[in-house]
Order: structure tokens, then C-alpha cells, then sequence
């Protein structure tokens, strides 16, 4: 994104990342998770093909606990809901064109899987870490936070009272 287009940055936030589809589709299908992603400490961005992925995949998720009896269809249809009402107000999601400039030099850092190669070019683009469980992004050259880091640290932060974050 160009400067100017970081006024989406949410004001107060002191970690800025790019989320990854697999943090999405977890966190979105948890309590947790959803506290987590409307934390104020944090500005989320994305590309329209993780929100793609993401709804794929949660529908798909979503259907298999349908019929496993684990959620009724009303719940699963207000999960659904609720995951695609938390990605429209929570996640920056780019164009294309934010991070057009940095395709190149993200495919030569994402070697496993190309499809992560527009997440990584926006990472590049907006100078930021990415969000992410999956090793593919270990490595390439941004700092990369794992769920499970990311809570130790917005715990530390709201510890100390702090609003001194980094990518920020």
C-alpha cells in the first residue's frame, strides 16, 4: 500500500500485520479468536485471495461439523455470519495494486507455495510483519508471528499499560 493508504491503519494500534488464511480460519471459528482479531492493539491487512480462501475454507469446515453433529445449521449459518462480518470490519483487505511492486521480489522469498506469494508482497509492502502458522513464511525475510507469540505479546502490552508497539 503507499503511504497515504496507511491512514487504515488502526489508529492506537501498535502491531500491524498481514494475516494469513490459516490464522483466519482458525481464530474465526474460535471465542478467542474472535477477541483476538478485534483487539485494538492490532491492524490487520490482507489480500482478497486469503478472504477467498478464508470463506472456502470455513464453509467447508463449517459443513463438516454440520455433519459430524458438532453445530446445528443455525449455528453454523451465525458462525458464518459472524466470520464474514469480523472480516469486513476488522482486515484491511489490499488490491492488487497496493502490492503490484513487490510480486517479484515475494515469489523469489516463497518458494513452497506460490499462493502465499501475494500475502508476502504485501508484508513487503506495507514494511510489516505476517500472522501466520504456517512454516512456509519462516525464513523469507519478515518478521513472522505465531498465534501463540502474538498473544504473549499484546498480554505484555496490556501488562505494561504500553501503547509502544513495533511496526508502528
Amino acid at each position: 500500500m503507499t503511504p497515504s493508504s496507511r491512514q487504515t491503519w488502526r489508529m492506537g494500534a501498535s502491531v500491524h500485520l498481514v494475516v494469513d488464511a490459516n490464522v483466519l480460519v482458525a481464530e474465526l471459528l474460535r471465542v478467542r479468536g474472535l477477541e483476538l482479531l478485534t483487539n485494538d492493539s492490532l491492524s490487520l491487512f490482507t489480500t482478497s485471495q486469503v478472504v477467498s480462501e478464508t470463506n472456502h475454507e470455513l464453509r467447508r469446515r463449517l459443513d463438516l461439523l454440520l455433519r459430524r453433529g458438532r453445530v446445528l445449521p443455525e449455528e453454523a449459518a451465525i458462525i458464518l455470519a459472524d466470520a464474514e462480518r469480523l472480516i469486513t470490519t476488522t482486515l484491511s483487505v489490499a488490491s492488487q495494486a497496493d502490492y503490484l511492486d513487490y510480486l517479484v521480489g515475494a515469489a523469489r522469498r516463497m518458494l513452497r507455495d506460490r499462493d502465499d506469494v501475494p500475502s508476502m508482497a504485501l508484508a513487503l509492502a506495507l514494511d510489516c510483519g505476517v500472522w501466520t502458522n504456517d512454516q512456509d513464511f519462516f525464513g523469507c525475510g519478515v518478521p513472522v508471528w505465531s498465534t501463540d507469540v502474538l498473544l504473549r505479546h499484546l498480554d505484555y502490552l496490556q501488562e505494561e499499560g504500553s501503547s509502544d508497539g513495533i511496526y508502528g
